[in-house]
């Protein structure tokens, strides 16, 4: 194994950290200060060099943070550990833009450090992360079936001039189908303009649709060309076509028929080749039995219709995705690309992503900025994937989530990631677990792993009540109330469960 490379001008420092790695079986080497180190990185083999490096950050012979900069020249993918008895914001900041895997202010704990040196350790164990050109990664991924028929449909209408209609819930990714119609179409050559019918007010989308000419309204100095005559010889897209005002769905449906149209104010027709491709959230079939939609402009857009699938419908594709987001985000920054867990990606598939693939993309953004260290793991995840509260639609099946398994008691320790304790506040109906198996020990970890995120410093007390009461109370109405009887099932004394009931509040 790779040796774990210790720079300290402190000897007791070093000592300390080579006797604590040499019971954990981790082989070390130690330095006294920076020039040290770069000299044995350019006469050091392979097998030799550091799998991890721990580093002080003030020395006599030079700073740890120059050390950071000339190591990850040298070997960009080595975790670096910073030591420092400063713990100000400048030297915690520096130490994370210069690519360090960790931070760790003195005195440390020795057991948390050695904890920390070993998910170095497992850092640099992985496979390293290979650069991703994302101009040249595919525009869509997906490797789930209902993805390849997305796929299969953009490439059978990949030389048609035919009407699109992309349905599929915010988020899922419309507009990147959209822009693969066109790209993969006779017309890429030309423009793809993209409009969202539903974030322009009434009173300005026609304008914004066909133009206007001068003088044509209050405010209309010069004329103005509209979205059909930019899109002439390419492709417009319509997001969110279901929210087009009534009185402009008539006008779109003339444009459609016989492709010409009038600027506002103008009285010349315009000719526009131009091929359309309309998405909506809505269901608009309801919208033309309610009358807020034309049947005949819906028969006209509704040719080809895609359905796009939300991602919790595609959760296979979740790790291939993440990764990919992580990589983006990484190059959009200018830094290295974080890494993820399998442990971490689990839970991202075992959440239901109301926001599909876009709540995912900046799940990772997020990651890339917060995340603590290279290797991602479930603590470092965000509280909406810790602590789920969004419910999708009723008419959806979606698969239950580890929470979704987990007693009442367990549940509202995630609702009380930021509120005190309260453990004498107890719901009067006991929380029944109605599950087989380990499910609920998963739910458990969530919410556990939820408090500790939350920076809370009772969470055994707070979880460990919560489960008492949960025990008690469903004992209790088992027993119709018979204290005895209740200690006797659950294997406790009758004392003992006079006094936990007094403790939780539960008389």
């Amino acid at each position: 194994m790779k040796p774990i490379w210790i720079v300290d001008d402190d000897q007791s420092i070093r000592f300390v950290l080579e006797k604590a790695l040499m019971r954990e079986g981790l082989p070390t080497r130690s330095f006294t200060h920076p020039r040290e180190v770069l000299q044995a990185l350019g006469q050091v083999t392979p097998e030799d060099s550091p799998q991890v490096l721990v580093s002080d950050i003030r020395m006599p012979g030079g700073s740890g943070l120059d050390l950071l900069a000339q190591v990850k020249e040298k070997l960009p993918g080595l975790p670096v550990i910073i030591m420092t008895a400063y713990s100000d914001l400048d030297s915690a900041v520096s130490a994370f833009q210069g690519g360090a895997f960790e931070y760790l202010p003195k005195p440390f704990d020795l057991t948390k450090a050695i904890e920390l040196i070993r998910r170095a350790v497992e850092e640099s164990q992985r496979e390293a992360v290979g650069a991703v050109d994302v101009d040249s990664t595919p525009e869509m991924l997906g490797q789930a079936p209902a993805m390849q028929d997305v796929f299969r449909a953009i490439g059978r209408l990949s030389q048609s001039h035919v009407t699109v209609m992309i349905t599929g819930e915010s988020g899922s990714g419309k507009e990147l189908v959209a822009r693969a119609l066109h790209k993969h179409s006779q017309r890429a050559t030309g423009p793809f303009v993209a409009i969202n019918t539903a974030a322009i007010p009434k009173d300005l989308l026609e304008s914004e649709l066909f133009g206007h000419e001068r003088g044509a309204f209050t405010g209309a100095q010069t004329m103005r060309r509209g979205r059909f005559e930019q899109a002439d010889g390419g492709t417009l897209f319509l997001d969110e076509i279901g929210d087009m005002p009534f009185d402009l769905q008539t006008r779109l449906l003339r444009v459609l028929s016989d492709g010409s149209f009038y600027r506002v104010g103008g009285h010349s027709a315009i000719k526009s080749n131009v091929r359309v491709i309309a998405a909506t959230h809505q269901h608009l079939e309801q919208r033309v039995k309610e009358g807020t939609f034309r049947e005949d402009l819906f028969h006209r857009l509704n040719v080809i219709r895609l359905r796009l699938p939300p991602l919790r419908e595609r959760r296979e594709d979740i790790p291939v995705l993440t990764r990919h987001f992580l990589q983006q985000s990484a190059q959009q920054l200018g830094v290295e690309a974080k890494r993820i867990s399998e442990s971490a990606i689990e839970l991202l598939q075992h959440f239901a992503f109301p926001g599909n693939v876009r709540q995912l993309e900046n799940i990772c953004h997020w990651l890339t900025v917060m995340a603590p260290a290279q290797a991602i793991e479930p603590k470092d995840l965000p509280p909406e994937v810790l602590q789920p509260s969004a419910v999708p639609s009723p008419d959806t099946e979606v698969t239950p989530s580890l929470t979704d398994v987990v007693p009442n008691a367990f549940q509202s320790a995630a609702n009380s990631v930021n509120a005190p304790a309260s453990p004498g506040v107890m719901s009067s109906k006991p929380a029944v677990l109605n599950v087989s198996g380990e499910d609920w020990q998963g739910g458990l970890e969530v919410q556990a792993m939820a408090l500790l995120v939350s920076g809370r410093t009772d969470v055994w007390d707070e979880l460990t009540k919560r489960f008492e009461a949960t025990l008690i109370q469903t004992a209790l109405a088992h027993t119709r109330g018979r204290r005895i009887d209740a200690a006797h099932k659950l294997g406790i004394g009758r004392n003992t469960i006079t006094r936990k009931i007094q403790e939780l509040g539960l008389e």
